[in-house]
Protein backbone atom coordinates (compact mmCIF):
# COMPACT_ATOMS: atom_id res chain seq x y z
CA UNK A 1 0.00 0.00 0.00
CA UNK A 2 1.58 4.02 -0.85
CA UNK A 3 3.15 4.91 2.20
CA UNK A 4 1.30 8.07 2.50
CA UNK A 5 -1.98 6.45 3.10
CA UNK A 6 -0.28 3.84 5.50
CA UNK A 7 0.77 6.35 7.56
CA UNK A 8 -2.82 7.86 7.55
CA UNK A 9 -4.11 4.53 8.59
CA UNK A 10 -1.44 3.52 11.13
CA UNK A 11 -2.66 6.68 13.45
CA UNK A 12 -3.42 6.23 16.82
CA UNK A 13 -7.47 7.10 16.69
CA UNK A 14 -9.16 7.92 20.06
CA UNK A 15 -10.74 4.85 20.88
CA UNK A 16 -7.39 3.40 20.91
CA UNK A 17 -5.90 5.89 23.02
CA UNK A 18 -8.04 4.79 25.63
CA UNK A 19 -7.74 1.22 25.34
CA UNK A 20 -3.51 2.03 25.87
CA UNK A 21 -4.68 4.31 28.93
CA UNK A 22 -5.49 1.02 30.43
CA UNK A 23 -9.32 0.22 29.33
CA UNK A 24 -9.55 -3.49 29.32
CA UNK A 25 -12.36 -3.87 26.38
CA UNK A 26 -13.84 -1.86 23.67
CA UNK A 27 -16.52 0.36 24.15
CA UNK A 28 -19.83 -1.14 22.71
CA UNK A 29 -22.34 1.58 22.82
CA UNK A 30 -20.19 3.03 20.01
CA UNK A 31 -21.10 -0.17 18.02
CA UNK A 32 -24.23 -1.14 18.85
CA UNK A 33 -27.17 -0.58 21.14
CA UNK A 34 -28.72 -4.13 21.23
CA UNK A 35 -28.54 -6.76 24.08
CA UNK A 36 -27.08 -9.27 21.78
CA UNK A 37 -23.37 -8.23 20.57
CA UNK A 38 -24.70 -7.17 16.36
CA UNK A 39 -22.81 -4.06 15.57
CA UNK A 40 -25.44 -1.56 13.92
CA UNK A 41 -24.70 -0.08 11.18
CA UNK A 42 -26.17 3.27 12.15
CA UNK A 43 -23.41 3.70 14.32
CA UNK A 44 -20.76 3.57 11.74
CA UNK A 45 -22.38 4.92 8.44
CA UNK A 46 -23.28 8.83 8.19
CA UNK A 47 -27.18 9.37 6.78
CA UNK A 48 -27.62 8.80 3.00
CA UNK A 49 -23.95 6.90 2.67
CA UNK A 50 -23.74 2.73 1.78
CA UNK A 51 -20.24 2.21 2.41
CA UNK A 52 -18.28 3.34 4.70
CA UNK A 53 -14.12 2.75 6.28
CA UNK A 54 -12.28 2.63 9.81
CA UNK A 55 -9.31 1.14 10.69
CA UNK A 56 -9.57 -1.90 12.93
CA UNK A 57 -9.25 -1.25 16.59
CA UNK A 58 -6.30 -2.37 17.79
CA UNK A 59 -4.12 -3.42 20.81
CA UNK A 60 -7.75 -5.19 22.51
CA UNK A 61 -9.63 -8.64 21.77
CA UNK A 62 -12.75 -7.14 20.12
CA UNK A 63 -15.13 -9.82 21.26
CA UNK A 64 -17.51 -12.34 19.72
CA UNK A 65 -20.22 -9.80 17.62
CA UNK A 66 -21.85 -10.27 14.01
CA UNK A 67 -23.30 -7.00 11.64
CA UNK A 68 -26.30 -6.11 10.06
CA UNK A 69 -24.31 -5.31 7.35
CA UNK A 70 -21.78 -6.85 4.61
CA UNK A 71 -18.11 -6.38 5.75
CA UNK A 72 -15.29 -6.84 3.92
CA UNK A 73 -11.97 -6.67 5.67
CA UNK A 74 -8.64 -5.61 3.71
CA UNK A 75 -5.29 -6.00 5.36
CA UNK A 76 -2.77 -3.12 4.77
CA UNK A 77 0.19 -4.31 6.63
CA UNK A 78 0.94 -6.72 9.25
CA UNK A 79 -1.58 -9.68 10.68
CA UNK A 80 -5.17 -10.18 12.15
CA UNK A 81 -6.41 -13.41 13.70
CA UNK A 82 -9.99 -13.69 13.27
CA UNK A 83 -12.66 -16.66 14.87
CA UNK A 84 -15.37 -16.67 12.55
CA UNK A 85 -18.36 -18.94 13.76
CA UNK A 86 -16.93 -20.11 16.59
CA UNK A 87 -14.79 -22.45 15.26
CA UNK A 88 -12.59 -21.46 12.22
CA UNK A 89 -9.55 -19.49 12.88
CA UNK A 90 -8.26 -17.35 10.15
CA UNK A 91 -5.36 -15.37 9.78
CA UNK A 92 -5.58 -12.61 7.29
CA UNK A 93 -1.73 -11.32 6.34
CA UNK A 94 -0.76 -8.48 4.31
CA UNK A 95 -2.82 -7.79 0.97
CA UNK A 96 -5.68 -10.41 2.33
CA UNK A 97 -9.44 -9.97 1.93
CA UNK A 98 -12.51 -11.49 3.98
CA UNK A 99 -15.97 -10.75 2.93
CA UNK A 100 -18.23 -11.49 5.46
CA UNK A 101 -21.95 -11.62 5.48
CA UNK A 102 -24.87 -11.24 7.81
CA UNK A 103 -25.38 -15.02 9.21
CA UNK A 104 -21.38 -15.06 10.37
CA UNK A 105 -19.80 -14.30 13.54
CA UNK A 106 -16.56 -13.29 13.90
CA UNK A 107 -13.95 -12.71 17.39
CA UNK A 108 -10.60 -10.50 16.83
CA UNK A 109 -7.58 -11.38 18.85
CA UNK A 110 -5.72 -8.09 19.52
CA UNK A 111 -3.80 -6.80 16.69
CA UNK A 112 -0.27 -4.42 17.35
CA UNK A 113 0.71 -1.14 16.25
CA UNK A 114 2.10 -2.65 12.93
CA UNK A 115 -1.29 -5.05 12.33
CA UNK A 116 -3.41 -2.22 10.34
CA UNK A 117 -6.66 -3.78 8.93
CA UNK A 118 -9.57 -1.69 7.69
CA UNK A 119 -12.86 -2.22 8.02
CA UNK A 120 -15.39 -1.41 5.26
CA UNK A 121 -19.30 -1.40 6.15
CA UNK A 122 -21.36 -1.70 3.41
CA UNK A 123 -25.11 -1.81 3.19
CA UNK A 124 -26.49 -4.77 0.75
CA UNK A 125 -27.88 -2.19 -1.17
CA UNK A 126 -24.10 -0.84 -2.29
CA UNK A 127 -24.06 -3.61 -4.40
CA UNK A 128 -26.71 -3.48 -6.91
CA UNK A 129 -24.49 -1.34 -9.69
CA UNK A 130 -21.73 -3.78 -8.96
CA UNK A 131 -23.72 -7.45 -9.58
CA UNK A 132 -25.31 -4.88 -12.68
CA UNK A 133 -21.67 -4.24 -13.96
CA UNK A 134 -21.20 -7.48 -15.19
CA UNK A 135 -22.54 -8.19 -18.40
CA UNK A 136 -21.79 -11.87 -18.50
CA UNK A 137 -22.01 -13.28 -15.82
CA UNK A 138 -20.62 -16.30 -14.73
CA UNK A 139 -21.85 -19.20 -12.52
CA UNK A 140 -18.74 -18.38 -10.15
CA UNK A 141 -19.81 -15.00 -10.39
CA UNK A 142 -23.27 -16.18 -9.42
CA UNK A 143 -21.46 -18.23 -6.56
CA UNK A 144 -19.50 -15.23 -4.77
CA UNK A 145 -23.05 -12.82 -4.78
CA UNK A 146 -24.83 -15.83 -3.09
CA UNK A 147 -22.49 -16.41 -0.71
CA UNK A 148 -22.39 -12.62 0.53
CA UNK A 149 -26.13 -12.88 0.79
CA UNK A 150 -27.68 -13.64 4.76
CA UNK A 151 -29.48 -16.27 3.26
CA UNK A 152 -26.87 -18.04 1.93
CA UNK A 153 -27.08 -21.76 2.92
CA UNK A 154 -23.66 -22.30 2.04
CA UNK A 155 -21.07 -19.79 2.98
CA UNK A 156 -20.86 -17.14 5.40
CA UNK A 157 -17.87 -15.57 4.75
CA UNK A 158 -14.96 -15.70 1.72
CA UNK A 159 -11.17 -15.33 2.29
CA UNK A 160 -9.31 -14.74 -0.80
CA UNK A 161 -5.30 -14.23 -0.24
CA UNK A 162 -4.90 -11.64 -3.67
CA UNK A 163 -1.30 -9.97 -2.36
CA UNK A 164 -0.27 -10.60 -5.14
CA UNK A 165 -3.18 -10.07 -7.61
CA UNK A 166 -2.29 -5.79 -8.46
CA UNK A 167 -5.50 -4.85 -10.21
CA UNK A 168 -7.29 -5.85 -6.86
CA UNK A 169 -4.68 -4.40 -4.78
CA UNK A 170 -5.31 -1.07 -6.97
CA UNK A 171 -8.70 -1.03 -6.94
CA UNK A 172 -8.82 -1.68 -2.83
CA UNK A 173 -6.30 1.31 -2.51
CA UNK A 174 -8.45 3.44 -5.17
CA UNK A 175 -11.72 3.15 -2.70
CA UNK A 176 -9.62 3.56 0.17
CA UNK A 177 -8.45 6.62 -0.81
CA UNK A 178 -11.61 7.89 -1.67
CA UNK A 179 -13.64 7.16 1.55
CA UNK A 180 -10.77 7.86 4.10
CA UNK A 181 -11.83 11.55 3.23
CA UNK A 182 -15.39 11.40 4.41
CA UNK A 183 -16.26 13.01 0.89
CA UNK A 184 -19.95 13.19 0.29
CA UNK A 185 -21.15 11.80 -3.64
CA UNK A 186 -19.10 8.82 -3.91
CA UNK A 187 -21.15 6.19 -3.51
CA UNK A 188 -21.36 5.54 -7.42
CA UNK A 189 -17.67 6.10 -7.70
CA UNK A 190 -17.33 3.10 -5.23
CA UNK A 191 -19.87 0.76 -6.62
CA UNK A 192 -18.04 0.77 -10.04
CA UNK A 193 -14.99 0.14 -8.01
CA UNK A 194 -16.90 -2.59 -6.57
CA UNK A 195 -17.79 -4.23 -9.23
CA UNK A 196 -14.39 -4.10 -10.99
CA UNK A 197 -13.15 -5.13 -7.87
CA UNK A 198 -15.39 -8.39 -8.17
CA UNK A 199 -14.85 -8.82 -12.08
CA UNK A 200 -11.23 -9.07 -10.98
CA UNK A 201 -12.05 -11.37 -7.79
CA UNK A 202 -13.91 -14.14 -9.79
CA UNK A 203 -10.91 -14.88 -11.82
CA UNK A 204 -8.80 -15.99 -9.19
CA UNK A 205 -11.32 -18.68 -7.02
CA UNK A 206 -8.28 -20.61 -6.16
CA UNK A 207 -7.27 -17.77 -3.97
CA UNK A 208 -10.67 -18.48 -1.72
CA UNK A 209 -10.80 -20.28 1.36
CA UNK A 210 -7.55 -21.31 -0.04
CA UNK A 211 -5.67 -22.78 3.09
CA UNK A 212 -8.39 -23.48 5.77
CA UNK A 213 -9.20 -27.23 6.02
CA UNK A 214 -13.06 -26.38 7.26
CA UNK A 215 -13.68 -25.04 3.91
CA UNK A 216 -12.34 -28.29 2.27
CA UNK A 217 -15.57 -28.88 0.31
CA UNK A 218 -16.10 -25.28 -0.91
CA UNK A 219 -12.52 -25.44 -2.48
CA UNK A 220 -13.62 -28.30 -4.43
CA UNK A 221 -17.16 -26.78 -5.26
CA UNK A 222 -15.09 -23.35 -6.67
CA UNK A 223 -12.56 -26.25 -8.53
CA UNK A 224 -15.96 -27.72 -10.75
CA UNK A 225 -17.28 -24.29 -11.47
CA UNK A 226 -14.08 -22.68 -12.46
CA UNK A 227 -13.48 -25.70 -14.84
CA UNK A 228 -16.86 -25.38 -16.07
CA UNK A 229 -16.20 -21.87 -16.91
CA UNK A 230 -13.54 -22.49 -19.07
CA UNK A 231 -14.56 -26.06 -20.54
CA UNK A 232 -18.09 -25.88 -20.95
CA UNK A 233 -17.98 -26.71 -24.74
CA UNK A 234 -17.12 -29.90 -24.07
CA UNK A 235 -16.69 -30.83 -20.02
CA UNK A 236 -17.32 -34.06 -18.78
CA UNK A 237 -17.97 -34.33 -15.27
CA UNK A 238 -15.33 -37.04 -15.01
CA UNK A 239 -12.79 -35.03 -16.22
CA UNK A 240 -12.80 -32.97 -13.62
CA UNK A 241 -13.23 -35.58 -10.92
CA UNK A 242 -10.22 -37.25 -12.46
CA UNK A 243 -8.25 -33.98 -11.88
CA UNK A 244 -9.24 -33.29 -8.20
CA UNK A 245 -8.83 -37.21 -7.88
CA UNK A 246 -12.46 -37.78 -6.25
CA UNK A 247 -15.13 -40.29 -7.05
CA UNK A 248 -17.62 -38.36 -9.65
CA UNK A 249 -20.57 -38.94 -7.46
CA UNK A 250 -18.88 -37.13 -4.74
CA UNK A 251 -18.19 -34.21 -6.66
CA UNK A 252 -21.86 -34.36 -7.83
CA UNK A 253 -23.42 -34.60 -4.73
CA UNK A 254 -21.04 -31.96 -3.12
CA UNK A 255 -22.36 -29.72 -6.32
CA UNK A 256 -26.04 -30.18 -5.70
CA UNK A 257 -25.39 -29.87 -2.07
CA UNK A 258 -23.97 -26.16 -2.23
CA UNK A 259 -25.49 -25.39 -5.22
CA UNK A 260 -28.89 -27.24 -5.53
CA UNK A 261 -27.75 -28.10 -9.54
CA UNK A 262 -25.57 -30.85 -10.80
CA UNK A 263 -22.87 -30.80 -13.14
CA UNK A 264 -24.94 -31.58 -16.27
CA UNK A 265 -27.29 -28.28 -15.02
CA UNK A 266 -24.95 -26.47 -14.57
CA UNK A 267 -22.40 -27.03 -17.70
CA UNK A 268 -26.18 -26.24 -19.62
CA UNK A 269 -26.52 -23.01 -17.51
CA UNK A 270 -23.04 -21.72 -18.47
CA UNK A 271 -23.74 -22.67 -22.60
CA UNK A 272 -26.57 -20.65 -22.42
CA UNK A 273 -25.25 -17.84 -21.43
CA UNK A 274 -22.19 -17.74 -23.81
CA UNK A 275 -24.95 -18.89 -25.99
CA UNK A 276 -26.77 -14.93 -25.55
CA UNK A 277 -23.30 -13.69 -24.87
CA UNK A 278 -22.63 -14.31 -28.83
CA UNK A 279 -26.33 -13.46 -30.00
CA UNK A 280 -26.02 -9.60 -28.50
CA UNK A 281 -22.06 -9.20 -29.04
CA UNK A 282 -21.72 -10.94 -32.54
CA UNK A 283 -23.08 -11.05 -35.85
CA UNK A 284 -22.70 -14.90 -35.98
CA UNK A 285 -25.58 -17.12 -36.85
CA UNK A 286 -27.42 -19.34 -34.53
CA UNK A 287 -26.39 -22.23 -36.00
CA UNK A 288 -22.70 -21.00 -35.44
CA UNK A 289 -23.78 -19.94 -32.03
CA UNK A 290 -25.20 -23.44 -31.23
CA UNK A 291 -21.85 -24.87 -32.73
CA UNK A 292 -19.59 -22.57 -30.55
CA UNK A 293 -21.40 -23.66 -27.28
CA UNK A 294 -21.48 -27.52 -28.16
CA UNK A 295 -24.57 -28.15 -29.15
CA UNK A 296 -25.48 -30.46 -32.00
CA UNK A 297 -29.19 -30.50 -31.33
CA UNK A 298 -30.69 -28.24 -32.56
CA UNK A 299 -34.21 -29.00 -31.16
CA UNK A 300 -33.12 -28.98 -27.74
CA UNK A 301 -30.77 -26.31 -28.26
CA UNK A 302 -34.12 -23.64 -29.27
CA UNK A 303 -36.00 -25.86 -26.41
CA UNK A 304 -33.54 -25.01 -23.29
CA UNK A 305 -32.88 -21.39 -25.02
CA UNK A 306 -36.60 -20.45 -24.96
CA UNK A 307 -37.07 -22.02 -21.59
CA UNK A 308 -34.15 -19.71 -20.33
CA UNK A 309 -34.95 -16.75 -22.00
CA UNK A 310 -38.78 -17.08 -22.91
CA UNK A 311 -37.34 -16.59 -26.45
CA UNK A 312 -36.00 -18.12 -29.37
CA UNK A 313 -32.34 -17.10 -29.98
CA UNK A 314 -33.61 -14.97 -32.97
CA UNK A 315 -36.03 -13.24 -31.04
CA UNK A 316 -33.51 -12.68 -28.41
CA UNK A 317 -31.15 -10.91 -30.92
CA UNK A 318 -33.60 -9.07 -32.18
CA UNK A 319 -34.97 -7.42 -28.15
CA UNK A 320 -31.66 -6.15 -27.80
Amino acid sequence: MQKELLSRLRRITEEERVILAGAQDIKRELYTTETDFIIDSRKLLQKGRLIEIRPHTRFVHFPKHRHNYVEMVYMCSGSTTHIINDSERITLKEGDLLFLNQNATQEILPAGEEDIAVNFIILPEFFDRAFFMIERETILYDFLVSSLSPASSYSSYLHFQAKDILPVQNLIENMVWTLLPHKNGTNTLNQTTMGLLFMNLSLFADTINKDNPHQYEQNLVFSVLKYIETHYKSGTLAEISAELRQPAYYVSRLLKKHTDANFKELLQQRKLRQAAYLLSQTPLPVESVMENIGYDNSSYFYRKFREKYGCSPKNYRKSL
